[in-house]
């Protein structure tokens, strides 16, 4: 594509992006294409001979839009909003036409120094201290398995000689709470502990971790010869949003000699608004902490921040050299290639530099402080209505609630499975669920950063309407 072209081109796409986020409403949040459908509306194998970009551009708004769920639709209350910020959405475009790949600094440094610039500037919002060092992975899921890979180098010899087959190692633990995300699982599976390497422990009322019986815990495992490594404590749990009892869980960690990581990759960032810093305490604590600036902090996805306090530890489980990148420049590098499982690296800190200086702190901390207030707002009708119950806190942006009406006919989880449906269907909003006590809960996250009080009203209307139709269509029993 000669430079007119791409000039042409760019500017029709840029127009068209505009336009797309401007006018999000106009989509339904949730696609409603059937199975099967894009694929057999696109044909079974590449074109021969290049076809111009106009026609692909056409096939995009035509085959490809309707098949999207619109993360980008201020009605989007499904799950933790990725919300695409307009100075999110060029740094991408920037960074795809830089084509920088970051290994090594010497591949471009502007790539590795950045990335600390950023990452230090994001540590001191949140308040966490300086010994954290930062570095940024695609999700949580990744950064949660580097961090356990960082705390089972605490097992002997166990880069020389792995785990398998070794009867002088004592089969190893990570403990968290029942809430935990399932990346904890399947780190664990990965790093080669197994499912039985983790062991989840029972929350209390308010669906946090309790520190007693992770002691508990702790203690039996040993006492039949087990190896404790690791803690994962979550602030804000993917379902509930719940915060676990950081500063005892780091009390257990420091007296038994565990890695304490930390899942803040949601609500992480509420610290960053004055008045919510209690929601990282007991984080300076921790051997490690990962948040991600694409869940609340308006970035396009993917962008995760692992902090590390041992980050020798995350080099020694990763770092290796082969003769084709050595390099020698002078004075001390830093080398990304040394801090993961992959070697190339993607300009993933110019999004975030860039959002940073675009909304400046107090642009952040307004929003944040208006999404958790609208989260109240929902919290409160949820509470004063007859027909509506909460069934968690809302300490962030998140309400857990369901449809409990007087005389409902049928079973009360299946009423709420079909509002969900119901609600869904319309177009205009998307909700989730989870269970919470056995109970199918309905599941309302506000995080888009185009998400005003009118469209949770509105979502609010939706349930009552929906439920309105619903105990209308049944027989009393």
């Amino acid at each position: 594509m000669d430079a007119a072209a791409f000039r042409q081109a760019g500017h029709e796409l840029v127009d068209w992006i505009g336009r797309y986020l401007e006018e999000a409403e106009r989509y339904p949040v949730l696609s409603r294409v059937k199975p099967g459908g894009i694929r057999e509306a696109l044909p079974p194998e590449a074109p021969a001979a290049g076809e111009p970009w106009s026609a692909i551009r056409d096939d995009v708004e035509r085959l490809i839009v309707p098949g999207l769920t619109h993360w980008n639709h201020p009605g989007f209350f499904a799950y933790f909003a990725i919300s695409a910020s307009g100075p999110g959405v060029l740094a991408e475009f920037l960074s795809a036409a830089f084509n920088a790949q970051g290994m090594l600094w010497r591949t471009s440094p502007a790539v590795t120094e950045l990335e600390e610039v950023a990452l230090g500037w994001l540590r001191r919002l949140l308040g966490l201290p300086e010994a954290f060092e930062g570095v940024i992975y695609d999700t949580a899921s990744i950064s949660t398995l580097h961090a356990l890979a960082a705390a089972r180098q605490a097992a002997p010899e166990v880069r020389e000689r792995g785990l398998a087959g070794r009867p002088d190692l004592a089969p190893l633990r990570v403990y968290c709470s029942e809430h935990a995300h399932s990346s904890v699982d399947k780190a664990v599976m990965t790093l080669g502990l197994g499912q039985s390497g983790l062991r989840r422990i029972d929350a209390d009322e308010r669906f946090r971790l309790r520190p007693d019986a992770l002691a508990a815990a702790v203690d039996e495992d040993r006492r039949n010869g087990v190896m404790p490594l690791a803690v994962v404590a979550t602030v804000g749990t993917t379902a509930v949003t719940s915060v676990d009892p950081v500063p005892a869980i780091a009390d257990v960690c420091a007296r038994e000699g565990l890695w304490l990581h930390v899942d803040a990759a949601y609500a992480g960032a509420a610290a960053i608004v004055p008045g919510r810093g209690e929601t990282l305490a007991g984080c300076d604590r921790a051997d490690s902490l990962v948040v991600n600036p694409h869940k609340w902090l308006f970035t396009p996805f993917d962008l995760s921040a692992l902090y590390c306090r041992r980050m020798d530890r995350l080099e020694e489980a990763f770092a290796l050299t082969p003769d084709y990148l050595q390099s020698r420049e002078p004075g001390a590098v830093r080398n990304l290639m040394d801090t993961g499982v992959q070697l190339g690296r993607r300009f993933r800190a110019l999004k975030l530099w860039m959002i940073l200086r675009y909304f400046g702190a107090d642009g952040i901390r307004r929003r944040l402080a208006e999404h958790m207030r609208l989260a109240r707002r929902f919290a409160d009708w949820v509470d004063a209505s007859d027909r509506f119950e909460r069934l968690a806190p809302a300490p962030f942006s998140v309400v857990c609630f369901r449809a409990n009406p007087a005389a409902p006919a049928g079973d009360l989880d299946d009423l709420n499975a079909r509002l969900l449906d119901g609600v869904n269907a319309t177009g205009e909003v998307f909700l989730s669920h989870t269970r919470l006590d056995g109970r199918f809960a309905l599941r309302l996250a506000v995080g888009h950063i185009r998400t005003e009080e009118r469209h949770v009203r509105r979502a609010w209307a939706l349930l009552q309407e929906q439920l309105d139709r619903l105990m209308q269509a049944e027989p009393r029993g």
